[in-house]
């Protein structure tokens, strides 16, 4: 008998953790749900899920708190979390993903949304790797050490501009479209506006500060990091 997948519910309100849970099981999925911090890491500790449903606002720890949490233990940082929130803008959906979440829904969401959106980090594409130690003329990027330094002084850069400027470094002089972009260095599973590409780029740009420039907008295409800017 195939396994069903098992789905985390971490949801403060009843009656949404309970719509959830009826439609996933009539859809195949196993739910279990947890309505705050504390009972989900309980759930946690005991069984680790294929994809956890993480509401943002909850009492104690918030999502954002416990999604850094989960992806900083070795042990539930490769589970997929959903992050399920009334928060549609932009800037929260950016601090939900840079906490990370793989994906973002906003309430209120359809059922069927829902499902495909499970459905899609289960069936995910692991997004670029980081690795080695890359440098174009005297921008220096270890993946190692997790690090980038400008003309040897080091440089403040998040995680997801860290990782946007890892691949924009292996792939000079191309020009990569929003979309390429996203699957790249987010991944093919994560359900986002092309724009938020657009928020990491410039705050990437202003992390490079004089190097920023490397970093090319070609109108109408996208994106494109090329040495001779600085020439």
């Amino acid at each position: 008998m195939k396994k069903m997948p098992m789905v985390l519910i971490v949801e403060d309100e009843p009656a949404i953790a309970e719509l959830i849970a009826v439609n996933l099981r009539h859809n195949g999925f196993q739910p279990v749900w947890a309505e705050d911090g504390v009972s989900a890491q309980r759930e946690l500790d005991a069984v680790l899920p294929d994809v956890i449903l993480l509401d943002w606002m909850l009492p104690g720890s918030s999502g954002l708190m416990l999604a850094r949490k989960w992806r900083a233990d070795a042990r539930t940082k490769s589970v997929p979390i959903l992050m399920l929130t009334a928060r549609g803008d932009e800037p929260d959906k950016v601090a939900g993903l840079d906490a990370g979440a793989d994906d973002y829904i906003t309430k209120p969401f359809s059922t069927q949304e829902l499902l495909a959106r499970i459905r899609a980090v289960l069936r995910r594409r692991a997004p670029e790797q980081v690795q080695d130690k890359v440098s174009v003329g005297e921008l220096v990027l270890d993946a190692a050490a997790h690090r980038v330094s400008w003309q040897g002084d080091l440089l403040k850069v998040g995680p997801t501009e860290f990782k946007l400027l890892n691949y924009l470094m292996k792939h000079p002089e191309r020009v990569h479209s929003r979309a390429q972009l996203l699957d790249k260095v987010w991944g093919d599973h994560v359900f986002i506006e092309e724009r938020t590409v657009d928020v990491h780029v410039k705050r990437l740009r202003e992390s490079l500060g004089v190097a920023g420039v490397l970093i090319e907008t070609v109108r109408g295409a996208g994106y494109r990091f090329s040495a001779q800017a600085l020439a």
